[in-house]
């Protein structure tokens, strides 16, 4: 029954949500002000917010060195991403679907160059039938633009397409875009309400396609309203 996989980039593939907080409270923390961590988590998973350099500089009350900080943090950052493997579960459910013929498919609040960058050096970008990042789209996440690209991309129905994401505001994007929503937070984002969800999970190494195939709906379901 399945026609699709969407996966989210950020924090389900690749933990790259980790290393983001990490860095960015560095350099809150290095101008004399704390970035909390249930303030930070309003914005993971959604593409719709200020950037951490205006946030930072509002703090502080005055204007900073842009281009110091930036590239002070993106050193850090990158550093620590590279240190990261694919999260469990990712290639299985990758396999799983090959076998099944599924096409699988990727959508991301990020930009092109960042995802498809990591998905090479990961070793599966071609695994995966079409991507679709923010620079395909008006409105990234929160709203279902993403989700709806990726499943029109290889000609899936939204009612029988499975969104694999980590975040509160993923879920909100796939719920909107009337997939069936499967979350495995990370270390952050476990913090979060997740309770909208069609399925919750600690890790996707806990879920098959055998599993899900029989959760999805049988007649068509409206997508569920943005609030």
């Amino acid at each position: 029954m399945i026609q699709a996989l969407v996966f989210d980039f950020d924090g389900l593939i690749l933990d790259t949500e980790v290393p983001e907080f990490v860095t960015v409270r560095d350099e809150f923390a290095a101008h004399g002000i704390e970035l909390r961590l249930e303030d930070w988590l309003q914005i993971i998973g959604r593409a719709d917010h200020r950037h951490w350099l205006d946030w930072l500089e509002d703090e502080v009350g005055a204007p900073i060195d842009r281009s110091i900080v930036q590239e002070r943090r993106r050193v850090k950052h990158h550093a620590l991403i590279l240190e990261k493997e694919i999260r469990p579960g990712i290639v299985a459910l990758l396999d799983d679907a090959d076998r099944r013929g599924i096409p699988a498919t990727v959508a991301s609040s990020s930009p092109a160059s960042w995802v498809e960058g990591h998905l090479e050096r990961l070793g599966v970008h071609h695994r995966f039938a079409a991507i679709r990042t923010r620079d395909d789209v008006e409105r990234a996440k929160p709203w279902p633009d993403l989700f709806l690209a990726a499943v029109a991309a290889v000609g899936a129905d939204p009612t029988w397409s499975v969104a694999f994401e980590d975040s509160h505001n993923g879920a909100v994007a796939a719920l909107a875009a009337g997939l069936f929503c499967v979350v495995a937070p990370n270390d952050l984002t476990r913090l979060q309400d997740l309770s909208h969800a069609h399925l919750l999970v600690a890790s996707l190494a806990e879920v098959d396609l055998t599993t899900i195939d029989p959760l999805l709906p049988t007649t068509p379901t409206p997508p569920t309203p943005l609030n």
